[in-house]
């Protein structure tokens, strides 16, 4: 009877340990993972609420799981005061993703991010990028799961010298992609949806080099803070409307005067600020452009090498002509007036007569 007591005292205590090391190993593993949300997010300030974990799964992210997403090793490729964009590999799946982490400071409250990502989420075109899955965690965490485009952006496409952006075909086609997925986000849904940042950064390239757009909307997930900041720093790198002062403010004709700047890169290749002017030049190139006109330089209006390469539309060298009508798009789109900005179906179809 002794050796059963002693044997059951001697169980009894090895399960006790048991249990004391599996709490002391979750209990690390936990505070591990909490000091390393601290770093990431410095300046967040913890309390005693702790929220559900969640995963909400959108088309294209039916094999996603909470473990697939917190262990992908990541490689930080962009940052930013609101977020910061990382390269993950999925290694269950062995997919590649891209994951934004919005900062807890920088969202806005969560009974109005449940509309936003729903929309969001159900937004599917060949020219836009789609989310995929939307992670909250137990701190205010948030990640949004996109495809990984390993093309690269619009701004490294023009940038890196490559000699197919050179082309004429490649640039109205770009532009024709870009117009397209726009013209869905305004007129395509049953809500219109305002880009409310559209940069040559947030246009992804497929493998096909098909223009995707990317970060659609992603203001009405931030604060006004944060929404502010956003705007402030596409104002710095000179997209933003003359008109805009607000994020809350933007539009359709914002989005439109965006998209005259990309069209302004894609045909001179300069940047849409330019930060060495010569004393004649002006830093912006709505501007510049506008004074070359005055100026009568028409040279300066594109990049010379574009009227080198063939169009596959009438099996010889583009036109002068045409290269203007381009411009002459892209500088109304760029119009100081919001009001004699063309909306998106009249780029489309002046896109179209283009090339008639």
């Amino acid at each position: 009877m002794s050796h059963i007591v002693i044997f059951l005292l001697g169980a009894s205590f090895a399960a006790l340990i048991s249990v004391l090391v599996f709490y002391i190993f979750f209990y690390r593993k936990r505070r591990t993972t909490r000091e390393i949300k601290d770093i990431e997010n410095p300046g967040f300030e913890h309390d005693d609420t702790v929220q559900k974990e969640d995963l909400v799964i959108f088309q294209g992210g039916e094999n996603l799981t909470i473990c697939d997403i917190l262990d992908a090793p990541g490689e930080v490729i962009g940052k930013s005061n609101y977020s910061t964009l990382y390269k993950a590999l999925l290694q269950r799946c062995n997919a590649v993703r891209l994951l934004r982490f919005l900062r807890p400071v920088s969202t806005t409250r969560d009974e109005e991010l449940v509309d936003v990502i729903g929309m969001i989420g159900g937004i599917r075109h060949p020219n836009l990028v789609p989310l995929v899955g939307f992670y909250t965690g137990p701190r205010g965490e948030k990640l949004l799961v996109h495809p990984f485009y390993g093309h690269g952006n619009l701004t490294q496409f023009i940038r890196d010298g490559n000699g197919e952006s050179y082309h004429w075909t490649t640039v109205y086609r770009l532009t024709v992609g870009i117009a397209k997925g726009l013209e869905h986000l305004h007129t395509g849904l049953e809500k219109p949806m305002i880009h409310g940042n559209l940069k040559s950064k947030n246009i992804l390239l497929d493998r096909n080099n098909q223009p995707c757009i990317s970060d659609f909307a992603l203001h009405l997930l931030l604060n006004p803070t944060a929404g502010q900041e956003m705007l402030e720093a596409s104002a710095a790198q000179g997209y933003k409307a003359p008109e805009l002062i607000k994020m809350k403010d933007v539009s359709e004709e914002t989005d439109i005067y965006s998209l005259g700047v990309i069209m302004l890169e894609l045909l001179s290749r300069k940047e849409p600020i330019n930060e060495h002017p010569t004393p004649d030049e002006d830093f912006y190139l709505p501007n510049f452009m506008r004074t070359a006109v005055l100026g009568h330089r028409i040279s300066d209006l594109y990049h010379p090498d574009i009227l080198l390469s063939k169009s596959r539309d009438n099996g010889g060298l583009v036109s002068e002509e045409c290269i203007l009508k381009y411009f002459q798009l892209a500088m109304s789109c760029c119009s100081p007036s919001p009001s004699l900005r063309p909306n998106i179906k009249q780029v489309l179809w002046k896109l179209e007569e283009i090339i008639k």
